[in-house]
């Protein structure tokens, strides 16, 4: 069985002794992968002296079928996101999204679209700044990093609605914004017009100037189905937003 290549972000990490560490790494390639890094803790070998949480790098691995884990053969590190060690919001934003990829995802199910948005949305709450710079857009990209997970994985939500007014009802179980007179089961969100809006134009949202309210309207909205979709409500996500399924 052959070594494949791919770039990654470490998503989840434990010690498995103490050279060892079982990781598992969102691939653009591969999707996700877990597999043993046997002496990966040892300052000089084929691990950068370990692989670190939310860090991006290449990484070899010999995938072999019916096998839980995979065989992690080496790491080099290609980028850190400074923020993320010194600023507690960015940081549980960043483990939020790391969260929902490694339990929305299946494992070795490649989704490069989103993995791109990951790292986008990464460098954008994780960037070093100087205390004269303003803080970086970290709500509008989570909101698109969001939004293309749910799409990704076959959950993007209906937003369009044949009722007239402002406020309209948004049910999880049917996978978005109910039309006129149609029935559902389960709960029923009350949604503003303008989040629905700021949704419909999510790719346009770093040109348009979007009331911060809106946006965080949209990401709790994501949030909320999201939680439904799992059947939880994981920690991360209370972190950030606050029992976002209320």
């Amino acid at each position: 069985m052959g070594t494949t290549h791919d770039q990654g972000v470490c998503i989840r990490q434990w010690d498995f002794s103490e050279t060892s560490q079982t990781v598992s790494l969102f691939g653009r390639s591969l999707g996700v992968v877990r597999g043993l890094a046997k002496g990966a803790r040892r300052e000089r070998g084929a691990f950068d002296g370990g692989v670190d949480l939310l860090s991006r790098g290449e990484f070899g691995a010999i995938i072999k079928p019916n096998r839980d884990l995979a065989t992690l053969t080496e790491w080099d590190l290609l980028e850190v996101f400074p923020r993320l060690r010194t600023d507690l919001i960015a940081n549980q934003a960043a483990f939020y999204m790391a969260d929902l990829v490694g339990r929305m995802l299946q494992p070795e199910d490649p989704h490069p679209l989103l993995f791109d948005c990951f790292v986008e949305s990464l460098r954008t709450i994780g960037a070093a700044r100087s205390p004269e710079e303003p803080p970086p857009d970290g709500a509008g990209s989570l909101l698109v990093f969001q939004w293309t997970l749910l799409s990704e994985t076959g959950y993007k939500p209906t937003l369009t609605s044949s009722t007239p007014g402002d406020v309209f009802e948004f049910a999880p179980a049917s996978g978005g914004v109910l039309q006129h007179g149609e029935a559902s089961d389960g709960p029923r969100w009350k949604v503003r017009r303008t989040t629905l809006e700021c949704l419909a134009t999510i790719g346009a949202l770093p040109e348009h100037n979007t009331p911060s309210v809106t946006v965080d309207r949209a990401n709790r909205l994501l949030a909320a189905y999201a939680c439904h979709i799992l059947g939880t409500e994981p920690a991360t996500m209370r972190a950030v937003f606050s029992k976002a399924s209320s």
